[in-house]
């Protein structure tokens, strides 16, 4: 006791003072360790956009809380809003497996329309390519998105290497992939140029495209709008695409933008003037006249068919 009374390291009647405790005094809550000159940080953890997890949407209880979304709420809403007239599904009657699905995109309802409207086998095993910086912008939006349409987050901007990972692996897993090409909701009601994405994860994949068209939604639920208006929308199932030898992303792209015109010219005249016209590479265009505003909006009102929606009880 007297050397250490010597050394003072103890005094008379009081304990030694706990590490932990001290430590606490100075700094509490600990800090992370700091990082010497000259080593690169690591990178912060990320949990939004293109980094959200969706992996947990599809295990087996949330495909059965999705299955039973879209097939209860989510086809009444539809049945209610749009009257959907759906053809052109026997088109896929020769396909198997997983599936590419390329449709136009005019509106937030497209998604429950197309989730309602294509067929077994491929209805509840599909995932749908979202926006990342939109539908995944926080967790809660993410995980309210991944669990009630199977969304996974896509680079609208440009075919980046993180989400064509993400929607390859899927695909090769032998999930479908329901995905917008022109990489937003139109704005003014003509469509807009087709990126490659389908096409690319088409040729890596090795799995056909389906063309879509979707037309009469921009009257549902247009951009810029919060409240829908009961409209008559169609749902036009092509012909399934292929890759040709050799061919490149961007060709094919623009095949498949193609193709989805000649719907959009079959929806508005007949099956058979239509594939004449596409014969001839004499379609139209789904980006509408070069224009201003005014006359775009002109040419678009004179290429809608008049309404033909009869009031009627929703036919579940």
């Amino acid at each position: 006791m007297g050397i250490a009374h010597d050394l003072g390291v103890v005094r008379l009647g009081r304990r030694l003072p706990s590490p932990t405790r001290a430590l606490r005094a100075r700094s509490f809550p600990l800090r992370a360790p700091t990082v010497p000159g000259g080593v690169e940080p690591p990178e912060a953890l990320r949990r939004t956009g293109v980094y959200f997890d969706t992996g947990w949407s599809r295990r087996w209880a949330a495909r059965m809380c999705r299955a039973a979304i879209v097939e209860g709420p989510m086809r009444a809403m539809v049945q209610v809003l749009a009257s959907p007239r759906r053809e052109g599904a026997d088109r896929l009657a020769d396909l198997d497996g997983a599936v590419i699905f390329a449709a136009n995109h005019h509106s937030h309802i497209d998604t429950s329309l197309l989730l309602t409207s294509i067929p077994e086998p491929w209805r509840h095993k599909i995932v749908v390519g979202a926006a990342a910086d939109y539908f995944f912008g926080t967790r809660l939006a993410g995980a309210t998105a991944a669990l009630m349409i199977g969304a996974i987050p896509i680079e609208r901007a440009r075919v980046g290497r993180r989400s064509a990972d993400l929607a390859a692996g899927l695909i090769d897993d032998g999930w479908s992939l329901l995905i917008y090409p022109e990489g937003g909701r139109s704005p003014d009601g003509w469509g807009q140029p087709f990126r490659g994405g389908a096409a690319y994860l088409s040729v890596r994949c090795g799995v056909p495209v389906v063309p879509i068209h979707v037309g009469g939604t921009s009257a549902i639920l247009r951009k810029g709008r919060t409240m829908p208006t009961p409209a008559e929308a169609t749902v036009t199932f092509g012909a399934p695409l292929r890759p040709e030898d050799g061919e490149r992303a961007p060709r094919f792209a623009a095949r498949i933008e193609d193709a989805v015109t000649a719907l959009a010219d079959e929806v508005s005249t007949d099956w058979y003037s239509a594939r004449k016209r596409a014969h001839a590479s004499a379609s139209g265009t789904l980006t509408g006249p070069d224009v201003g505003l005014w006359r775009r909006q002109w040419a678009l009102d004179g290429r809608r068919t008049p309404p033909t929606r009869t009031r009627r009880w929703p036919d579940l």
